[in-house]
């Protein structure tokens, strides 16, 4: 096998001949002589042509190749069980992988299917109506199923990706992201995925329970295996057994961290990112990006970047081209923004949350204990909620903006641009309402990101507060070597809301280490 590159004019699509008569070249045989020809990776390059490069293996007559196929699901419906809290990225990757081995998930979701969730999130925009249970984070799929659907981490640390990206394709993504170096799927068609994964689950023996929002988890020494704990887990008074937990509930269960608490169970305060959504005219992002050259065939253009200013990391998250922004609240007397985009990534505008790195001890003194940066983010999310209300807000979630020069000028806007956040949006000093050292690292980043980006620092972007929602403020604090929660063996915190993971794949990864290590 010999692996090379290879680039084509972006909008000419690339060739079987093409690419077979490439990979002749490289190997030094005649095209009919090549075997296997595989793209394992394309990418935009728009340095100076747009072209698009392939990064292409390709194998010789009768060279063996072995393509990728994940294990196949086996019948569990006779199998013990293990109990599967949150139906999120690692929940549904950790259920799937309990298949694998032969164990049967009972995975209990707090919110509901992905369907009906779609019902709760238009009252959620429309209306400001929010359901504690079913909304942009909680419900079937978890905060992913109704995002971008981006799939950038690409880090072999976790795990193996392959898992997670052909799983996506067996079960409705299209094959395009095997091999895109910035994949996604899209809000319009992340849904289908997630209930053909809960379809295969269920076929397959295992459960799912929705509306089982958990209240409490009992473990029990099990008299007839010494050693063995046995729980039980309670939503409300339904009750659930198994020797064995994996616990993915997401980012926002602050409930779960409260119940932690009162149990005496060890957690502990960790690094998240706080700061604002930033959206500009996607015309002007794919001027930017394509140097003048955008052209309609061209993918929409996305960014990304990553400054740091007093020693703090300021970075983009979550970038949606062409897409909106949407109210991520879970709890009322909130205003959180997030952001999705199809799969065609088609809207007028591109968004991106521009965020700082906040470390424990970065909060004010009166914020204490495993909880301080939890409520030190609950108080900001509170604040925006406030000035809006404030000052004639005429949707219960209208979001505090600003121009993005006004903000680093220290002005408010006299008036805003229009803005894809149905809730809208109300001019505020948004210098002021953020914690001071986040807004001085955003006022000194924003021109420092025109040097790369030009035109990126203008007043035609609007900042919308508040991008809290980026990672857990608290970890569950586990064993390195079992991942088993440090007091409670047999208990598995996984994923971003045991503050080891951050996005679908990654999420997605530590669930199927979970599943694997049980």
């Amino acid at each position: 096998m010999k692996e090379f590159e290879l680039a084509k004019k972006i909008g000419k699509d690339l060739t079987e001949a093409e690419l077979r008569e490439a990979a002749g070249k490289a190997l030094g045989v005649r095209p009919e002589k090549v075997g296997h020809v595989v793209v394992v990776r394309r990418s935009v390059d728009a340095r100076q042509e747009i072209l698009y490069r392939y990064r292409v293996q390709a194998y010789r007559e009768n060279e063996p190749y072995e393509p990728y196929k994940p294990s196949p699901c086996q019948d569990v419906h006779d199998a013990p069980a293990v109990i599967v809290v949150g139906a999120g990225p690692a929940g549904m990757f950790a259920a799937l992988k309990l298949l694998q081995r032969g164990l049967r998930p009972i995975v209990l979701e707090r919110g509901k299917d992905v369907e009906r969730r779609k019902v709760d999130m238009a009252k959620l925009s429309t209306e400001g109506v929010i359901d504690p249970d079913s909304n942009y984070c909680y419900g079937e799929g978890g905060a992913g199923a109704f995002s971008d659907g981006k799939l950038f981490t690409r880090s072999s640390k976790r795990g193996d990706i392959r898992e997670v990206l052909h799983q996506l394709v067996a079960f409705g993504a299209h094959p395009d992201i095997l091999i895109d170096a910035h994949p996604h799927i899209g809000t319009d068609k992340l849904p289908e995925v997630v209930k053909n994964i809960r379809r295969c689950i269920e076929e397959h023996g295992g459960e799912y329970h929705f509306g089982a929002r958990v209240t409490d988890i009992r473990p029990e020494d099990a008299r007839s295996e010494p050693g063995m704990t046995r729980f039980t887990v309670c939503c409300g008074e339904t009750e659930y057994h198994a020797s064995k937990v994996i616990l993915a509930t997401g980012h926002s269960a602050r409930d779960i961290y409260e119940l932690f608490q009162a149990k005496g169970w060890a957690l502990e305060a960790k690094g998240f990112a706080l700061g604002v959504r930033v959206e500009h005219p996607q015309w002007l992002m794919n001027q930017i990006r394509y140097h003048g050259k955008y052209q309609p065939f061209m993918p929409t253009a996305e960014y990304s970047f990553v400054q740091q200013v007093e020693g703090r990391g300021v970075f983009s998250f979550c970038m949606c081209p062409g897409g909106i922004l949407v109210p991520s609240s879970t709890e009322d007397g909130t205003v959180v923004l997030n952001g999705m985009s199809n799969a065609a990534r088609n809207s007028k505008w591109a968004n991106a949350g521009v965020v700082v790195q906040i470390e424990p001890g970065d909060q004010p003194e009166q914020y204490e204990g495993p909880f301080a940066l939890m409520d030190f983010q609950q108080d900001i999310e509170r604040s925006m909620f406030r000035y809006a209300q404030e000052h004639g807000a005429r949707h219960p979630l209208t979001a505090p903006a600003q121009r993005m020069k006004d903000f680093c000028r220290g002005l408010v806007s006299a008036d805003l641009p229009k803005t894809s956040y149905h809730p809208g949006a109300l001019s505020a000093p948004l210098h002021e309402l953020l914690p001071e050292h986040v807004a001085m690292r955003l006022r000194r980043a924003f021109p420092q990101v025109d040097r790369q980006m030009h035109g990126y620092y203008t007043n035609d972007a609007l900042l919308l507060g508040v991008e809290s929602r980026t990672s857990s403020p608290v970890r569950l604090p586990r064993n390195p070597e079992t991942l088993e929660h440090v007091d409670v063996p047999g208990l598995y915190p996984c994923g971003e809301g045991a503050g080891y993971a951050g996005g679908i794949v990654s999420s997605a990864l530590d669930g199927i280490n979970c599943a694997s290590m049980i």
